[in-house]
C-alpha cells in the first residue's frame, strides 16, 4: 500500500515566511489542505508543482519527483493545475484552449477529449471565445484543460473562491462527479469548510507554515485535541448507506457504523452512498431513552473522552453503538448539564440527534 500515497516533506524559507510541512495520503480521492490564510497552503502546491523550490521530498505513488539529489522540473511533472481565476487563453476557442493541455504525443490518452467535453457539459461551449463564458463555464473549461494534460495528480488552489455562491453551487456537482468517476488523486485547497465536507475523503490541517495533522476528514473533525471540534460549527461528516426509503412521508434511513439516521431526503435508491454531516450543537445527551419525543434519532452511544471549552461548555466524543465502537460523534452541552446528570467519560448514553443534514450529492445541470 505504501508506493499508493501523496508523500510531501518541505523545509525552507520564502522571504520571512517559513515552511515546515510533512504529510502522507492516499494517492486516491481527494485530499482537502485546510488552514487560515497565510498558513501555507499555497506554497505547499507551488512546491509539489516544482513552481517552488524547497529542500525536502515529494513522490506521487512511488514515483519521486524530488529527494535530497534529485528535483523534476516543473514541465516534467504529471499534474493538472486549476487556479482560483480561470487563466484561460482569451484569443483562442473554448476548443483550443482545451486542446493546448492535450500532450502532443502519439500514446493513447487515459482521458479524452469527448469523454472530458461530455463529463463537464462543454458540448455547447467549444467554438466561443472565453470572452463569452460565465464564470463557472471559465471555471469548467480550466477543469477540462488540465484533465486533458493527463496528470498523475490534480492541484486544485481555490478552484471556487472567486465565484459568487450561485456559480459555485453550478460547479460543485462537477467537481463531486470528477470525486466519483475518476482514479485521480485530486490536492484541493480550499478555505470554505463546507466545500471540504462535501469533497473532502483526507484531511491536511495546516497552520503557521506546519502540518499539525494529516488524515481522514471524520477522524479529524472528531479528534478533541485540534480546533476543529473546539470550533463554533464543529461537526462530523460520515459516510452512510441507504438502507430504506419511505416515499410516502418523504424519509429515508441511512446505516453507519454502531446505529442509522432517519431523515427528510428526495427518493434515495436502496445501497447508495451519501455523506451526512451533525454538527456537535444539534446533539444532546440523556442517560435514559426518552418514551416520547419529536426527536426522531435517538441513538446508543458511549462517551470516549471530553475537552472542557472556556465558554463553559464541554465537549463530548461519542463512539456510537451499545460499546461505543461505531462512528463517532461530537455533543456540546453546558457545564451546567454536565455536572446533573453525572456524565463522564465512559459513561453509555443516549444521543439525542436534532438535525442530520444530508450532504446533497448531485447530477449537474446540463
Amino acid at each position: 500500500m505504501t508506493p499508493y500515497m501523496v508523500k510531501v516533506d518541505f523545509r525552507g524559507r520564502l522571504g520571512r515566511f517559513e515552511l515546515n510541512a510533512q504529510f502522507e495520503v492516499p494517492a486516491r480521492g481527494v485530499t482537502a489542505l485546510f488552514g487560515p490564510s497565510g498558513c501555507g497552503k499555497t506554497t505547499v502546491m507551488r512546491c509539489i508543482a516544482g513552481l517552488n523550490q524547497m529542500d525536502g521530498s515529494c513522490s506521487v505513488a512511488g514515483d519521486v519527483w524530488q529527494d535530497d539529489g534529485h528535483f523534476r522540473p516543473t514541465h516534467r511533472r504529471p499534474i493538472g493545475y486549476v487556479f482560483q481565476e480561470a487563466n484561460l487563453f482569451p484569443h483562442l476557442s473554448v476548443r483550443r484552449n482545451l486542446m493546448y493541455g492535450h500532450p502532443r504525443t502519439s500514446e493513447p490518452s487515459a482521458i479524452g477529449f469527448g469523454e472530458v467535453v461530455t463529463f463537464l457539459s462543454l458540448e455547447k461551449l467549444l467554438e466561443r471565445s472565453p470572452h463569452n463564458l460565465s464564470g463557472g463555464e471559465r471555471q469548467r473549461v480550466a477543469i477540462g484543460r488540465a484533465l486533458l494534460s493527463q496528470p498523475k495528480l490534480l492541484l486544485m488552489d481555490e478552484p471556487l473562491s472567486a465565484l459568487d455562491q450561485m456559480t459555485k453551487d453550478e460547479i460543485l456537482p462537477y467537481l463531486e462527479r470528477l470525486h466519483g468517476t475518476l482514479e485521480l488523486p485530486i490536492l484541493y485547497i480550499s478555505h470554505d469548510m463546507a466545500e471540504v465536507e462535501r469533497l473532502a475523503d483526507q484531511l491536511v490541517l495546516m497552520r503557521a507554515g506546519r502540518v499539525i495533522a494529516a488524515g481522514p476528514l471524520h477522524e479529524l473533525q472528531a479528534d478533541l485535541s485540534l480546533p476543529l471540534a473546539l470550533s463554533r460549527d464543529a461537526a462530523v461528516s460520515l459516510d452512510a448507506t441507504v438502507i430504506a426509503q419511505d416515499t410516502a412521508d418523504g424519509m429515508a434511513r441511512l446505516e453507519v457504523p454502531g446505529g442509522s439516521f432517519l431523515l427528510p431526503a428526495e427518493p434515495l435508491r436502496i445501497g447508495d452512498r451519501r455523506r451526512l454531516r451533525v454538527e456537535a450543537d444539534d446533539v444532546s445527551l440523556a442517560r435514559e431513552r426518552p418514551s416520547r419525543s419529536t426527536i426522531v434519532n435517538v441513538l446508543p452511544a458511549r462517551i470516549l473522552s471530553i475537552r472542557s471549552q472556556s465558554d463553559h461548555r464541554v465537549t463530548a466524543l461519542l463512539g456510537l453503538g451499545p460499546d461505543g465502537a461505531g462512528a463517532k460523534l461530537l455533543s456540546r452541552v453546558t457545564e451546567r448539564s454536565w455536572k446533573e446528570l453525572a456524565l463522564e467519560p465512559g459513561l453509555d448514553v443516549f444521543a439525542q440527534v436534532k438535525g442530520v443534514a444530508l450532504v446533497r450529492r448531485e447530477e449537474p445541470r446540463t
